[in-house]
């Protein structure tokens, strides 16, 4: 547990950014008013999750592994966060739907059936705290495994000659 002290850390810190995200979401109105362009702007948390996984590896390249670390130890680094986050999504999906946003589900439910983008069935079954729980740690692991693998790529060391 002590090699992936790192992971945890950086893990916790992105969990914070994320609920600090959603908060800005749900205070700009995207959460409610203008919930018609929060899908533009919630893609944008995902540069956002590209700098803390830059900064978690460099932090490991840097404090684990001294200043010299391969692809392949950045890529189970990120493995490791990327798992971290993912089982701590339930929580924190619950957190962000019953005290950051507590009617999103509503809100979001309503503006898919007034602009026919889904049944009410549909919208239901879709937009609810179970579904948003699978699709985070769904995303977590998947979009985490792979920016881990293009950022292990950038912050890894240079081969010596």
């Amino acid at each position: 547990m002590k090699n992936f002290k790192i992971e945890f850390k950086w893990a916790v810190i992105f969990i914070m950014v994320q609920f600090i995200w959603m908060y800005i979401e749900r205070a700009t109105g995207l959460h409610d008013e203008h919930i018609a362009k929060h899908l533009i702007y919630t893609n944008l948390f995902g540069l956002v999750a590209i700098v803390v996984y830059v900064m978690a590896l460099r932090d490991k390249k840097q404090n684990f592994f001294n200043g010299d670390m391969n692809w392949k130890q950045g890529l189970l680094s990120g493995i490791v966060l990327s798992v971290i986050i993912a089982l701590f999504s339930p929580l924190t999906q619950y957190i962000i739907s019953t005290y950051i946003t507590p009617g999103y589900f509503e809100n979001i439910i309503a503006f898919s059936i007034e602009n026919g983008k889904m049944t009410l069935e549909n919208a239901r079954g879709y937009f609810n705290l179970k579904s948003y729980i699978l699709q985070s740690a769904f995303g977590a692991l998947t979009m985490g495994i792979v920016t881990s693998a293009v950022v292990a790529f950038f912050v890894k060391s240079k081969p010596k000659s």
